[in-house]
């Protein structure tokens, strides 16, 4: 039996602009690694190789350790374990730092333990890694952390996980300012009510947007691509917002939004070349504004996490 494993977990993006709370997909890169060894007696230790990263002074705040916890209570194992984060995606950068590390730590014991439970089922307990870092146990981050490509929430009560196919030239371009935006902060300046024109409007896109990735029909997938009920309340929290999704939208890209709950966003494109031109034209925009920002782009990530 192993003692000790390595794993990457994937970044993702979250609300893919009209799936609010219910839509995600995975990316190749950039993504978060972990080692997790035994320990000879229970609990959790927690070591930070990663720089510039500081994590809860509380380790059970830790959102791989809240995650890990449920999972070995569930199994109703006391097993003790050491986890060691290697590379960090910066957290409050919009693209799943703490659902990349809650689906690491599960995904790495369960193959320690000898699978005991099916890929899908981890989900629920990284739901609550992300429940500790955003006060919400959503699954539209660490469901396509866990399972890979996109994954959109039916239902979370009960759980329903649905894979959707999605085309395979499909490219994401992220733009990463460095401004941070807490996910719970970013929820508590949401409308707690929306017109009835909106909902329909919303509805609407998204059922367009999973057809489209179905049906590899990338005109549809771009005229999906609109957000009209969460995009316009939390752009205002990243300067130069309108003018760094026009440019992507200029450069060619099917359409751009917020990733996650910011302040990276992401645009979607048909080829390479595009989403490379794409991320030209964001990262010459937002230097504009005098803000450092990062670029990645990166295919869609079919597997999730996988053993290093």
């Amino acid at each position: 039996m192993k003692e000790s494993i390595r794993v990457f977990s994937p970044a993702t993006v979250a609300n893919v602009a009209c799936g609010f709370d219910v839509l995600g997909f995975a990316l190749e890169s950039p993504g978060d690694e972990i080692e997790v060894r035994r320990r000879d007696e229970p609990g959790f230790t927690v070591i930070n190789k990663t720089a510039d990263t500081v994590f809860p002074g509380d380790v059970n705040k830790n959102t791989a350790v809240v995650s890990l916890k449920a999972y070995l209570e569930h199994l109703g194992s006391e097993d003790g374990f050491e986890i060691t984060f290697h590379s960090k995606i910066k957290p409050g950068s919009g693209i799943g730092s703490s659902s990349a590390s809650a689906a690491a730590s599960v995904f790495a014991v369960n193959e320690l333990l000898g699978r005991p439970l099916a890929q899908t089922d981890l989900v629920q307990f990284a739901m609550q890694g992300e429940k500790a870092a955003a006060g919400v146990a959503h699954a539209d981050n660490v469901a396509p952390a866990l399972l890979g490509g996109f994954v959109l929430v039916r239902s979370y009560d009960p759980l329903d996980l649905i894979q959707i196919p999605y085309p395979e030239e499909l490219y994401c371009t992220i733009i990463h300012p460095q401004i941070e935006v807490k996910t719970e902060d970013a929820r508590k300046i949401l409308r707690k009510g929306i017109t009835l024109k909106d909902a329909v409007t919303q509805w609407g896109n998204i059922a367009g947007l999973i057809a489209g990735l179905m049906k590899g029909d990338y005109p549809l997938i771009g005229r999906s691509l609109k957000d009209v009920i969460i995009e316009p309340i939390r752009s205002m929290l990243i300067p130069g917002f309108d003018e760094v999704k026009e440019a992507a939208l200029a450069n060619g890209a099917l359409g751009a939004s917020i990733s996650g709950s910011g302040p990276s966003m992401f645009a979607l494109s048909s080829s390479l070349e595009t989403a490379q031109q794409v991320a030209q034209a964001m990262t010459k925009t937002f230097s504009q504004f005098e803000i450092e920002n990062h670029s990645y782009v990166s295919k869609i990530n079919k597997q999730g996490p996988k053993i290093l």
